[in-house]
């Protein structure tokens, strides 16, 4: 999850990426569909039309999905018969168990809570205003922000996701074989 903390996706977005999202060697998410959200199937529609977006992230965060992506197909994360995980499923049988140990159990501490962090860090890092708001997702408000074409400048967004950074550790990237049996010991919901 350490990819959707740095990219500021949806739960819902990201539990429906395929190995086919992931371009530039993991530097770029395509973000094209999601999860529905109340069954375990995958929309071709997302919640807004701005959040139809290329997430740029930083090498560091890049090296991190590479050896699970390389040998997937369809769907990264997927239950036992091969459909998607709802993430409100995800939330009450595995996050909420990792957060209450550690006392971060509390209202609002849900997945959102991975947004509202990235969304913190682009800010405090003076993150320029309309890539912040194309990496999130969000709509232009303004002429400025609407004018701008930030999304056609991937050179320039790369060097920005660098230069922001993520914000917490990135965690040491495991053999691609060691993943899906933790997962399945992990996460043996909906299957």
């Amino acid at each position: 999850m350490s990819s959707r903390k740095a990219t500021g996706m949806r739960i819902s977005e990201a539990l429906a990426l395929e190995k086919k999202h992931f371009i530039d060697n993991c530097r770029t998410t395509c973000i094209r569909q999601q999860v529905d959200r109340d069954t375990p199937g995958i929309v071709e529609y997302l919640k807004t039309d701005a959040a139809y977006r290329e997430s740029r992230v930083s090498e560091k965060v890049a090296k991190y999905p590479r050896p699970f992506v390389e040998h997937k197909d369809g769907l990264l994360l997927q239950t036992r018969n091969g459909t998607p995980y709802l993430h409100n499923c995800l939330e009450d049988h595995w996050l909420t168990k990792r957060l209450q140990p550690k006392g971060l159990d509390e209202p609002g501490m849900g997945w959102h809570a991975f947004r509202r962090f990235r969304n913190t860090r682009l800010r405090s890092q003076r993150c320029q205003e309309d890539i912040s708001m194309f990496w999130m997702g969000h709509k232009p408000r303004t002429m400025s922000e609407l004018y701008s074409r930030m999304d056609e400048e991937l050179e320039f967004r790369l060097a920005e996701a660098d230069r922001v950074g993520v914000g917490f550790e990135i965690p040491v990237a495991r053999k691609c074989s060691e993943i899906p049996e933790e997962l399945e010991l992990e996460m043996g919901l909906q299957g």
